[in-house]
């Protein structure tokens, strides 16, 4: 029989049900994470988080990856030293 645990969340201390003897089932896997978006996760936790937490660090990721590349865009402009 799949063992479920009890945890909270490390990020908002939610309390979640951990399926992973039926991943399938468990609530994670309702939210969908390519390599780059569970490397950002797991850089900042060890361990499971609720869905709505990685919901959130999904969007996180992106902004920030968005916030990157318009610094990096917009840095022509600002640190050009022809510029006057």
């Amino acid at each position: 029989m799949a063992q479920h645990e009890e945890k909270y969340c490390p990020r908002c201390k939610t309390v979640f049900e951990c399926k992973v003897g039926s991943i399938l089932l468990c609530q994670c896997s309702e939210v969908k994470l390519n390599s780059e978006e569970r490397d950002f996760i797991n850089e900042q936790f060890d361990d499971c988080l609720c869905a709505n937490c990685m919901k959130e660090l999904k969007a996180e990721y992106h902004n920030q990856k968005f916030q990157n590349k318009l610094k990096r865009i917009l840095g022509i402009f600002y640190n050009n030293p022809n510029k006057k």
